[in-house]
């Protein structure tokens, strides 16, 4: 059930109109895809809780073209306060990101690869920031099935597409 439900909405967000997305698979709760053009393959998963209709989520990315792989990017629930730091946490690790509005990035590749090497080893992770209202919110993100979605994010890349 959680897999179809993460298949249908990672397949509908974001893909302009002509663009293919392949779908990878899906492995608890962390959902695989490949994108054609251009080139990136990533592991995605949206935070536990319902689902809100900002469609907040977690994505970890390989883009082959710009010899990027592991690239951590969030889009949080909430608009975020323009003077709040946004930290993610996985275990007893700490992280500050770069953020925008909405969206929110490892400061550098070292920081993406430290990012990812928690999730590999963690249960859970958390993004915690301000709102525009003042109030502190937290997305919380199960972490079991994101190893293998990574890998085989990367490994989706690799292959040539036929």
């Amino acid at each position: 059930m959680i897999g179809a439900l993460i298949l249908g909405a990672m397949m509908a967000t974001g893909v302009p109109q002509g663009q293919a997305r392949t779908s990878l698979g899906i492995f608890q709760g962390w959902g695989v895809f490949r994108d054609a053009s251009p080139r990136r393959c990533f592991a995605i998963a949206r935070p536990v809780g319902p689902a809100v209709a900002s469609q907040p989520f977690a994505s970890i990315a390989t883009w082959p073209g710009d010899g990027v792989r592991g690239q951590i990017h969030i889009r949080l629930s909430r608009t975020r306060n323009p003077r709040s730091r946004v930290m993610l946490s996985v275990g007893e690790r700490r992280f500050e990101l770069m953020a925008g509005e909405r969206d929110a990035w490892a400061p550098d590749t070292r920081t993406d690869l430290a990012i990812v090497a928690a999730i590999r080893q963690g249960r859970s992770m958390s993004v915690e920031t301000m709102g525009t209202n003042g109030g502190a919110f937290a997305d919380t993100y199960a972490l079991q099935g994101a190893a293998t979605a990574i890998d085989a994010a990367a490994l989706g890349c690799l292959r040539r597409q036929g």
